[in-house]
């Protein structure tokens, strides 16, 4: 059990889920930092009272809303998106959008038999696998 374990750690995408955690939560407190010292300012600035971000709601003496706490978080979560969006999701997507085109340019150099659909050379006169005479194809 022990040994099953320490291969299952081990392995390459569970470290790299460990790193990617540490690093997701060492950017988000680099992100709340900047909503609490840089935005925050800028919004309670523009705002009549300046209490936007320490703004609470009260009802009975008994009940209070943090609303400001939640637009705080609200405003780190939308940084965190916008950037894992663009510095993370699009370029992979252009790295995929790259691979594609390039399996695509690349010529097949492999075709399926008519008679039993296994894939065979271009070139084969008959096929591996049903022994079907074939018509070769270039290359």
């Amino acid at each position: 059990m022990y040994k099953e374990f320490k291969k299952f750690i081990l392995r390459g995408n569970v470290v790299d889920l460990a790193v990617a955690v540490v690093i997701g939560a060492a950017f988000n407190s680099v992100v709340q930092s900047l909503v609490r010292d840089f935005i925050n300012p800028l919004i309670t600035g523009f705002s009549h009272n300046g209490k936007l971000v320490q703004g609470q709601l009260t009802i009975a003496h008994r009940f209070i809303f943090n609303w400001g706490d939640f637009i705080n978080s609200l405003i780190s979560f939308l940084i965190i998106a916008v950037v894992v969006f663009f510095f993370v999701v699009q370029p992979i997507n252009k790295m995929n959008a790259i691979a594609a085109r390039s399996k695509k340019a690349e010529e097949e150099t492999e075709r399926k038999c008519p008679y039993c659909l296994s894939e065979i050379p271009k070139e084969a006169t008959k096929c591996a696998f049903c022994a079907s005479k074939l018509k070769p194809e270039k290359a």
